[in-house]
């Protein structure tokens, strides 16, 4: 059996290392990686780095290396590789799980403003701080470029280009983060609002619980829409015991000899 694992998270890796153990020998393991990070931690087994060039591209991947299963562990926000996996597993009638992290969920005591899309959060700003910790990563920032009146500490793993905010520090960090942490970074920049994606997890989540402490607002852009009728796990562990199922079903219903 081969197991195509469209990855780069956390929980892809997690998964990629439970699948070394758990694959039977001649079993084939491959981590696909968009590589728009320099630097990626890799996973363990065979690792492909680049874009599949849309959904004919990755059809064509899936039947000419013969991937019997494809689980797609991506990013909540890497919404278009999502939909391409759900059409191209169709058209090469290769099962599909997704591997999908819980978002999160405000608690007592937060102070959150949910919004659609990074220009939401960018509208929303003005009216709710002027010292912003921006925690959406390097890609989009064009939709605040405009706001002069603010400053931005933005926080990524690798740095920005332009356009970005005028009146901006750059933090290259990589998650995961304190809450140690995150209390320093707010009260040395003196931050009075946070923005982020609701990337889920727990790796980035202290940022939350140190503004919820400081009593600062939080701009949360919401998950873009995900494809439908594709099963969906929340854990790697879930995702093993999937495929255990699978490769059980896929065994018993083969014609013996």
């Amino acid at each position: 059996m081969h197991v195509l694992v469209l990855g780069g998270t956390t929980e892809a890796r997690r998964l990629a290392e439970a699948l070394v153990e758990e694959l039977p020998a001649g079993d084939r393991l491959t981590s696909s990686l968009a590589g728009r990070v320099a630097g990626p931690r890799l996973p363990p087994g065979e690792v492909r780095i680049g874009g599949f060039g849309g959904v004919d591209g990755l059809t064509g991947w899936l039947r000419t290396h013969r991937v019997d299963v494809l689980i797609d562990a991506t990013h909540p926000f890497a919404g278009t590789i999502s939909f391409h996996a759900a059409a191209a597993a169709a058209a090469a009638h290769v099962p599909l799980l997704a591997l999908r992290r819980p978002g999160w969920v405000p608690g007592d005591g937060d102070d959150w403003h949910p919004v659609g899309s990074l220009a939401g959060a960018a509208a929303a700003l003005p009216a709710l701080g002027r010292r912003v910790f921006l925690t959406t990563g390097r890609m989009g920032l064009a939709a605040f470029a405009g706001l002069d009146e603010l400053w931005f500490l933005m926080r990524s793993v690798d740095a920005p280009e332009q356009p970005y905010p005028a009146r901006m520090e750059v933090l290259l960090d990589r998650g995961p983060f304190t809450l140690d942490g995150e209390r320093e970074l707010i009260r040395r920049h003196r931050v009075d609002v946070v923005v982020t994606k609701d990337s889920g997890g727990a790796a980035t989540a202290p940022k939350l619980t140190a503004a919820r402490e400081a009593g600062i607002p939080v701009v949360v852009v919401r998950r873009p829409p995900a494809p439908e009728g594709v099963p969906v796990v929340e854990t790697p562990e879930s995702a093993v015991a999937w495929l255990r199922g699978h490769a059980l079903r896929r065994t018993t219903s083969q014609p013996s000899g």
